[in-house]
């Protein structure tokens, strides 16, 4: 069975972004150390036009061969005008509001997501799945995650867009991990109590 793992950054209160789900306030904490442990354990979280900038576009895939995205996040690669913002992944974007891709390597999930997340889980595979936002897609994915990796920025932003957007339930994860960088950044990694 594959994992999910939802892989996100929020600030020191629990959120992912301001009210309106923009983190550009956590970008600057991406120092040369921390962009280093990002290229070693997680290559494949660093979007393709990101990986290509920095030329790091070859590396292998470390932990995931699949990503699902909300239509939030995924609105702002195609703003830059990106249609495939993981391009080294199979991506898949929940929305029940774009019907038609516009690109052959994204499918979309209108239906049914949970049903198409255990599909996927139940692969054969070595690696497994990245959750990459949003706020309700975790909400709605809750019971289906088996691993947290949370960044930590040192932050706090009062209000905003929380990492769960679901009504209340109480989850027990176990705490595996959790690494300091200079900058101020922890990383934290939780697997699910079942």
């Amino acid at each position: 069975m594959r994992k999910l793992t939802y892989f996100i950054a929020c600030s020191l209160d629990g959120f992912i972004g301001d009210p309106g789900g923009d983190a550009s306030a956590m970008l600057p904490f991406v120092d040369e150390e921390f962009f280093a442990f990002l290229k070693a354990e997680y290559p494949e979280t660093i979007p393709t036009q990101g990986r290509r900038a920095t030329g790091i576009d070859d590396l292998e895939n470390k932990r995931f061969d699949t990503i699902i995205q909300g239509r939030a996040s995924y609105d702002l690669a195609l703003k830059e005008g990106v249609t495939s913002p993981y391009a080294h992944l199979r991506e898949y974007v929940a929305s029940r509001t774009l019907r038609e891709s516009p690109d052959p390597n994204v499918e979309i999930i209108a239906d049914d997501l949970v049903d198409k997340v255990r599909q996927l889980k139940g692969e054969d595979g070595e690696f497994g799945i990245y959750l990459c936002g949003g706020s309700r897609l975790a909400g709605e994915l809750l019971d289906q995650i088996d691993e947290l990796v949370i960044k930590s920025y040192p932050l706090v932003y009062g209000t905003g867009m929380p990492m769960f957007g679901s009504g209340f339930a109480v989850s027990e994860f176990a705490l595996e991990s959790a690494r300091t960088f200079g900058n101020g950044v922890l990383v934290r990694t939780y697997s699910r109590k079942r």
